[in-house]
């Protein structure tokens, strides 16, 4: 039997899981499109007909989606920015600094990391209401940064110690100092290791709903996840709206992760290897 007769079972399978797995995404984008009446018909309609932009017109109306978008691309960008802040220095201390504790404080990281966010949202809400950051832009970057600084801290350590100590000597050697030598010499290497921190913080704090519905309740500061929930009432759900708004929040993270899927891949599979 020839090689590809024998790959395609794995073929046929491999394409059947990928299919199931992207059935939801397909049913979203074509109830986004179907006529407001089609949304819950019996037997569904597999395929929009006619194709309608009504449910996006309705999504968009009196502006109240364009605001959380801009919310939620301010806060994932604050995400990203605070998170790489603090998990550069933090992990480059844990690999190249000998201290006692470097062991124990890793593991409090995995810890914190497996906690939900559920879990840190009434402490969360109680701390940032005495420092009055709740509904502001600052406290739901500082509480989206709990959940994704361990993460970076996981991922950039190793990647931190398979750079070899004799590139950062050279650089000290020719006249850099410490933040001279990591910034210009050490970061460059890694890159696509903060190209993944910096994806999965983007996407943490664009979709993260727990702290948008605590610690935002002005809808000025809210995620667009939040706005999410709104389309759902007491009596039924607005279907097609939902949906459409779900097929924009949706856009850009695969935008993105279009692009820089092998920087991702890759900075990943690296942290995940490296000594």
């Amino acid at each position: 039997m020839s090689p590809a007769r024998r790959a395609w079972p794995r073929t046929a399978g491999a394409a059947l899981i990928t299919a199931v797995f992207l059935l939801p995404v397909y049913w979203m984008v074509a109830t986004s499109l179907k006529a407001p009446d089609k949304v819950l018909a019996v037997p569904p309609q597999w395929v929009p007909a006619p194709v309608t932009g009504a449910n996006y017109a309705a999504a968009f109306a009196g502006g109240t989606l364009l605001r959380a978008l801009l919310n939620s691309l301010a806060i994932s960008c604050g995400v990203v920015a605070l998170t790489l802040l603090l998990a550069v220095p933090l992990s480059y201390a844990i690999a190249r600094i000998r201290m006692r504790g470097s062991s124990a404080m890793v593991l409090a990281l995995l810890i914190a990391q497996l906690l939900p966010a559920i879990v840190l949202a009434a402490p969360l809400f109680i701390l940032e209401h005495q420092a009055g950051l709740t509904n502001t832009y600052l406290g739901l970057i500082l509480a989206d940064t709990t959940l994704t600084l361990p993460f970076a801290v996981i991922v950039l350590r190793p990647l931190f110690r398979a750079v070899p100590t004799e590139l950062e000597e050279a650089a000290l050697v020719d006249g850099c100092g410490v933040v001279g030598a990591l910034v210009r010499v050490v970061l460059p290497v890694m890159a696509p290791g903060l190209v993944a921190v910096a994806g999965l913080s983007s996407l943490l704090g664009w979709g993260e709903f727990v702290f948008g519905l605590t610690l935002g309740q002005s809808p000025d500061v809210q995620p667009v996840t939040v706005l999410l929930n709104s389309f759902v009432g007491r009596h039924g759900a607005a279907w097609g709206p939902l949906m459409a708004t779900a097929t924009v929040i949706s856009l850009p993270l695969v935008c993105v992760f279009a692009i820089f899927r092998r920087l991702v891949a890759g900075g990943l599979i690296a942290g995940s290897g490296s000594p």
